[in-house]
């Protein structure tokens, strides 16, 4: 099983690595939101420095320095979402061009077909939300930007908090639109199916909204929402102290969670469909 799997997984990153416009398109869209609107929409300049109005600001941002360091977090658990969507797209072209069926009359078992699509696939959200990160992290140097304002001292034990939070929000959305993608035969009825849900998911997050700014009902949503456990793992390592209610491994122990029923989800719906036909 250990050699199929880690045949496919090269195949699979193999074909990644041969797709340089998707590879530029995937960098190209999270700077586009870290320079314009990132740096457009600046809710520092709509309050005074001083007085009611920025003490109301600070405590909606729970600890963050300022908005953009708030929204350039919840971007990197953004560009860990998005990047998985097309993973299970892949699945479908694969099945249109008879790839996947001739992979399936191979000795390789269902779990490594789908383990390979899992592994290479999450390995690209992981690297772009890493990159986007230390961008964010660069422009505030020397140009004149808005950049991420880290004000606390990350440790290694932090580091890997922040990494792991990463890693487990790419691994479970890959293998939920992987699943997605054994499951339907048409590339339209897939991406509809996947904006129903990743749209839903990134906005009833605190990735991009100031938490202290939703209403009750949207604040109860978004504390269970794996989008936001993964930015508030990073949020506290990066601006301590901070004001949100629950300590790391919380947060943490949330996302194991999130990503053990994705996951068992995923390989039921895999397994069903890789299943002989009678």
């Amino acid at each position: 099983m250990l050699r199929e799997l880690g045949a496919l997984t090269r195949r699979e990153l193999l074909r990644i690595g041969r797709n340089p416009q998707a590879i530029f398109t995937g960098i190209m869209v999270p700077i586009l939101y870290l320079l314009l609107f990132g740096q457009a929409f600046n809710l520092g300049r709509l309050f005074p420095s001083t007085g009611p109005a920025s003490a109301f600001l600070t405590n909606a941002l729970l600890g963050a320095p300022d908005y953009f360091s708030y929204f350039a977090v919840g971007m990197v658990g953004f560009v860990a979402v998005t990047a998985t969507l097309f993973t299970g797209a892949n699945v479908i072209f694969d099945k249109l061009f008879g790839i996947l069926k001739r992979t399936a009359a191979t000795p390789a078992p269902a779990a490594s077909i789908f383990g390979a699509r899992l592994l290479a696939g999450a390995l690209q959200p992981v690297l772009l939300a890493l990159f986007v990160l230390g961008l964010a992290v660069a422009i505030g140097h020397g140009t004149g930007l808005n950049g991420l304002n880290v004000t606390g001292t990350v440790t290694p034990l932090g580091g890997t908090e922040i990494l792991l939070s990463i890693v487990l929000l790419s691994v479970m959305f890959t293998s939920l639109f992987v699943a997605i993608g054994f499951v339907l035969e048409q590339p339209q009825t897939y991406f509809a199916v996947v904006n129903a849900l990743n749209l839903p998911v990134l906005f009833t997050s605190d990735a991009l909204y100031p938490w202290g700014t939703m209403p009750p009902w949207l604040q109860s949503i978004a504390t269970y929402n794996p989008v936001t456990l993964a930015v508030d793992v990073m949020r506290e390592n990066l601006f301590p102290p901070s004001d949100y209610p629950h300590a790391v491994w919380v947060y943490l122990l949330g996302l194991f969670a999130w990503a053990a029923v994705m996951i068992a989800i995923a390989i039921l719906l895999v397994h069903r469909a890789l299943a002989p036909r009678r």
